[in-house]
């Protein structure tokens, strides 16, 4: 499993002009042998409101994977630059 480079952001717009969001980055835990997992955070977003986190998650890499893969496929998510 090819661990993800950089920050994956995933955005999905809403008919109220917001939009829901969910990224992924990699999370180096230091004490834990240098356990490398993905931290998935899913929230939304209106401006000029500040942005609302809903969930948060700790995953290794091959769940996380496969969550972007699941988000884009049926969820209606797309690939974007960074919201904030």
């Amino acid at each position: 499993m090819k661990a993800m480079p950089k920050p994956v952001w995933l955005v999905r717009s809403r008919p109220d002009g917001g939009c829901d969001y969910v990224s992924f980055q990699i999370h180096q835990d230091l004490d834990a042998a240098r356990v490398a997992t993905v931290e998935m955070r899913e929230g939304s977003h209106l401006p000029p409101q500040m942005p609302l986190l809903k969930h948060r998650h700790h995953l290794d890499l091959a769940e996380a994977e496969r969550r972007r893969r699941l988000l884009q496929q049926q969820g209606g998510f797309r690939s974007s630059e960074p919201l904030f």
